[in-house]
């Protein structure tokens, strides 16, 4: 879909969508981290940890480091990068 086929009020609620992803990611995060925590069954954690990958690859992270926390099952190492991420003190990757 090209910016044509969008009305004006609509490209405005992309751009402003656009914008803010940052702030959506590290808010859908957040609440992974959370829910995590809390989960009670094994199939729930499971896929919760799809979903913060999914998320983390959104974001300016290091592949390896999110991969390693994914594969580990960390959610004390995942919720330190969540706070970095907000922080600003996650570099962007080249």
């Amino acid at each position: 879909m090209t910016s044509r086929d969008l009305s004006r009020r609509q490209s405005s609620i992309v751009k402003r969508y656009y914008d803010n992803l940052d702030g959506i990611v590290a808010n859908r995060l957040q609440e992974a981290v959370t829910e995590i925590y809390l989960a009670e069954s094994d199939k729930k954690r499971a896929s919760l940890w799809k979903k913060v990958q999914a998320q983390l690859n959104k974001t300016p992270a290091d592949p390896g480091v999110v991969h390693q926390i994914v594969e580990d099952g960390d959610v004390e190492r995942l919720a330190k990068l969540v706070n970095d991420l907000i922080a600003g003190k996650v570099l962007k990757r080249d």
